[in-house]
């Protein structure tokens, strides 16, 4: 089967940038130029620009063109740590229990969070991390099975889905928000609450160079866990 051709330009830019031909914030060739190279339409090349650009890949600016994105653009806000190494990194023993791990067909929300077809097929994961034996986090996390394919043939005991994910679709953009919630019955189940209490809920999505990897809910107990962030400014 022929791959469309703006899937070829799209391959071809990913490749540039996972090579290090072309880096962050570099220009990248406009519509006309990508045109003329594949022999294509201008409608094809920006096609393949404008899926790039809504995965996080690339970057617009009217007037001036087209740019690699920062991947790092993530840190400006939120670290992405592995919770493990956090509460490692306390001096505290860090386990995990696997409530939920199975296959699903995606509602409508998720699909949008995913970029993938609604009663799609995707991965669902429920775990709680622990600290000293004590519920810390749960981790509510769907899955696009084309960019890990054997997540649910991982053993969430001895590896963090984030450390899994890393490995197999390794992150490129993060987007993040943060509220508080009152959590609902199930959740203080998991989380060990038997008063009410204000919770952390952290809403994130995560990119790889071939799309949208992730959608995950992390909520943790606001008398267990804070938030922290380092801003470092651009010259």
């Amino acid at each position: 089967m022929t791959t469309p051709k703006f899937a070829q330009i799209k391959q071809f830019i990913v490749d540039k940038i996972k090579n290090g031909s072309w880096q962050e914030d570099q220009r990248v060739p406009s519509e006309n130029e990508l045109s003329s190279q594949f022999s294509v339409s201008r409608m094809t090349a920006r096609r393949a620009l404008s899926e790039l650009t809504d995965a996080g890949i690339l970057t617009r600016s009217q007037g001036l063109g087209t740019f690699v994105a920062s991947f790092k653009s993530q840190s400006s806000l939120l670290e992405i740590k592995n919770i493990a190494d956090e509460v490692k990194e306390r001096n505290g023993r860090y386990s995990c229990s696997v409530h939920i791990l199975e296959s699903i067909n995606a509602i409508a929300p998720i699909a949008i969070a995913l970029g993938v077809e609604i009663d799609s097929v995707v991965y669902r994961s429920v775990l709680v991390h622990n600290e000293n034996e004590k519920p810390l986090q749960v981790e509510e996390r769907f899955v696009n099975p084309e960019l890990a394919k054997d997540y649910l043939q991982q053993d969430f005991t001895l590896l963090t889905p984030h450390e899994y994910l890393s490995n197999v679709a390794p992150l490129t953009q993060a987007r993040h928000t943060v509220e508080a919630i009152m959590p609902n019955n199930e959740m203080c189940q998991w989380l060990n609450l038997y008063n009410e209490e204000p919770c952390l809920q952290v809403i994130r999505r995560t990119w790889s160079s071939k799309g949208i990897v992730s959608f995950a809910r992390l909520v943790s107990p606001g008398s267990k866990y804070r938030l922290g962030g380092h801003l470092t400014f651009k010259k």
